[in-house]
């Protein structure tokens, strides 16, 4: 299987079409294969790239806490590039994929030729900031201690951000369901711990925000509550953002409306490959 070096772990990657690159970063609750609508739809016109983040198997598993968080997020997408040839590339990020991306545009911009930020946010704002994380910490260790199956997973596919996707689409819940119950307790629990838990807030950014001209793609369900206060942030902030907000959905936008999701994101980039997304 491929994999791209990275620091401390080996990272598992998929490919597919040819074209200007699109990278696919997963979040927290999936992986990989959670993108596998947009790399059918896209790969059609791009090359798009999907991996597997550190933890998440068939990526390695580091079992050294420190290798872990924000920091090795970014490297890993730097690293996934890196290895492919690939000097620019769309990158398209989901819930903890999209603060990675964020933190990729700021510390990278020039590698990056657009951002798609889809349910970014959630424990940035300050007064929810110290609960998220103390909580972030007693579900991994839970993980690291008895892994998904069971009451972890249920607890997860039932929470009010991602019981949109049961109603709407129960055999595409159930699917989700199965590959969550498949992922690494370690892994997840140490990603859980150390990068959900002590990543920063991105309003803490703001100085930086402001400066960077990245054209971005903000993507949020109006069912998303705890994501929702951080992207009208960013729209404020932000210079060169556009907010697209879907109705009746909650936090897994790209696979509670895949054909929506990727009409926009397809419009989006368009637009930016056509030198028409101008500065707000």
């Amino acid at each position: 299987m491929p994999h791209a070096p990275s620091e401390g772990a080996r990272l598992w990657y998929e490919e597919a079409g040819t074209g200007h690159p699109i990278l696919f970063i997963h979040e927290f609750g999936a992986d990989h294969r959670e993108w596998e609508d947009q790399m059918r739809f896209f790969s059609r016109e791009y090359r798009c790239i999907a991996y597997a983040a550190r933890g998440y198997p068939p990526s390695e598993v580091p079992s050294d806490p420190k290798l872990y968080g924000q920091d090795y997020a970014v490297k890993d997408a730097v690293a996934v590039l890196r290895h492919l040839g690939i000097p620019k590339a769309h990158v398209v990020g989901l819930s903890m994929g999209a603060f990675a991306a964020l933190l990729f545009g700021l510390r990278h911009p020039g590698v990056a030729t657009s951002l798609v930020l889809a349910g970014v946010g959630s424990g940035s704002p300050r007064q929810e900031q110290a609960a998220f994380r103390t909580a972030c910490q007693g579900r991994g260790d839970t993980l690291i201690a008895k892994g998904w199956p069971g009451e972890m997973a249920e607890e997860t596919g039932h929470s009010p951000t991602r019981i949109q996707l049961k109603k709407k689409d129960p055999r595409g819940w159930a699917a989700y369901m199965q590959r969550l119950s498949e992922h690494s307790g370690p892994g997840t629990g140490l990603t859980m711990k150390h990068y959900q838990g002590e990543r920063d807030s991105i309003f803490d950014w703001e100085a930086e925000l402001r400066r960077m001209a990245v054209p971005t793609l903000l993507a949020v369900g109006d069912e998303d509550g705890p994501c929702i206060e951080t992207n009208i942030f960013l729209k404020s902030v932000l210079p060169n953002a556009g907010l697209w907000m879907c109705p009746r959905t909650g936090h897994a936008i790209n696979l509670e409306e895949p054909a929506a999701f990727n009409r926009e994101v397809a419009a989006f980039l368009s637009t930016v490959e056509r030198g028409r997304w101008s500065l707000g």
